[in-house]
């Protein structure tokens, strides 16, 4: 299964950020781009890949001891960027250093349970909103620096998400991947992570955080 962990924002956090983006898609190109859905707004610590199912206790276990070792923080939704002409995104401020703090222990866990991972790289903070269409080299400089002004409300990240993300399979144009929580781990002092599926409270499509 294809996963990564990341971190949701909230129902709040996520209104504030679809207001915004409605507005970009009023931008000269903007029918160029990809834009992600709401569902698909989130901050990425660890991207996993194919992961064999196997591997799934041994994972769970170790992301849950990282979320653990973490405590709660704030962040917030700031400004935007951009991947060259390829990747759209929104910022983060507040607390950085835990965030990148824990996307490490994200991705230290996935390694120490036999998870192949990429090269290690610096991790920067971003919520990716739209993508190229491969060949149209959308200037995206206008769209961020429609973003340099967002400031979102703060929140406390009180959870590490792992998500299943499944991909179209349709060929319907503009459909979006489908994203399912599989595990939810509170951070510091909270207790266990709650396995996702049928049954469970952690189960279903994957939501901003409550």
């Amino acid at each position: 299964m294809r996963l990564f962990a990341a971190v949701l924002p909230p129902p709040a956090a996520a209104v504030e950020l679809a207001d915004a983006v409605r507005h970009l898609r009023d931008l000269p190109g903007a029918d160029g781009l990809r834009w992600t859905g709401q569902e698909g707004r989130h901050f990425t610590l660890a991207f996993l890949g194919d992961v064999d199912e196997a591997l799934l206790p041994e994972l769970t276990v170790r992301l849950e001891r990282a979320a653990y070792r973490t405590e709660p923080f704030r962040l917030r939704i700031h400004g935007g960027g951009h991947f060259g002409d390829r990747t759209l995104w929104a910022g983060a401020a507040g607390g950085l250093d835990e965030l990148r703090l824990l996307a490490e222990r994200a991705g230290a866990a996935a390694r120490r349970a036999g998870v192949p991972m990429e090269e290690h790289r610096p991790y920067r903070a971003h919520l990716t909103l739209a993508r190229g269409r491969r060949g149209d080299g959308v200037d995206l400089l206008p769209y961020v620096e429609a973003l340099s002004g967002f400031e979102g409300r703060p929140w406390e990240v009180s959870e590490l998400v792992l998500v299943r993300s499944r991909l179209p399979v349709s060929g319907v144009a503009g459909e979006q991947p489908r994203y399912e929580a599989v595990l939810r781990c509170p951070l510091g002092q909270g207790g266990r992570g709650v396995r996702g599926g049928r049954g469970h409270p952690g189960g279903g499509s994957v939501g901003p955080a409550r």
